[in-house]
C-alpha cells in the first residue's frame, strides 16, 4: 500500500492508505504529517552514493532542475546539508503549483523558467508518477530503479532508458559504429 503513495500528495497518500476521502479530515493528517516531517524528514534522509557525481557530472553539462511535490523551504533545508550552495539552477516546490505531479505543471514550470523547450529535457524519475509527468509535459524520461518502482512498471510508459542506479546515466552505451547514442 505504501508503494502506491510514492510521488502522490500527502493528502492522496493518505486517502490510498485510509480510504478516506473527506478534505477537511485529509487537510488535518497533512498538517499532523508536516509537524512531524519538519523534525524527522531531512534528518533521515539520505542521498544514494552515486548522485552528487551524477548531478555534478550533468551539471557541467547543462542547467539542472528539480521539481517535487513537496515544499521549498524543506527542499532548501535539505539541499543545504548536502549538496554546493546554489547548485541548481531552478527549484519547483509544491507550493510553486496548482497541479501536482503526475499533472505536468511543475515540470513546464520548470522548462519555462530555464528558456528550454520540451525537446531539450531529459526528465529523471524513479516512480510511476515522474513517468506520467515526463509523458503529459511531452519530455523524454529515464527511470530510476534504485526506488521502490520496477522496470517492468517503468515499461508502461514511454522511456528512453531505464536504469538501475543514478551514475549508469552517465555511463552512455555505445552502438555497433561504437558511437554513443
Amino acid at each position: 500500500m505504501i508503494k502506491r503513495t510514492i510521488g502522490k500528495t500527502l493528502e492522496e497518500s493518505f486517502s490510498i492508505l485510509t480510504g478516506i476521502t473527506d478534505a477537511d479530515q485529509l487537510e488535518s493528517f497533512r498538517q499532523e504529517y508536516s509537524k512531524e516531517a519538519d523534525i524527522y524528514m531531512n534528518a533521515n534522509t539520505i542521498l544514494f552514493p552515486d548522485t552528487l557525481p551524477t548531478l555534478t557530472h550533468l551539471k557541467n553539462r547543462e542547467s539542472v532542475s528539480d521539481h517535487f511535490n513537496q515544499y521549498r523551504f524543506r527542499i532548501l533545508s535539505f539541499l543545504r546539508n548536502h549538496m554546493p550552495d546554489d547548485w541548481f539552477d531552478i527549484i519547483i516546490g509544491g507550493e510553486d503549483v496548482t497541479h501536482h505531479k503526475p499533472d505536468p505543471e511543475g515540470l513546464l514550470l520548470a522548462i519555462d523558467r530555464l528558456k528550454a523547450c520540451p525537446e531539450e529535457v531529459l526528465y529523471i524519475g524513479d516512480s510511476t508518477v515522474d513517468a506520467g509527468t515526463a509523458a503529459a509535459a511531452g519530455v523524454s524520461f529515464t527511470g530510476v530503479t534504485s526506488g521502490m518502482t520496477t522496470a517492468q512498471e517503468f515499461q508502461a510508459y514511454p522511456y528512453d532508458r531505464i536504469i538501475s542506479t543514478l551514475g549508469q546515466l552517465i555511463s552512455v552505451p555505445e552502438d555497433k559504429s561504437g558511437c554513443p547514442l
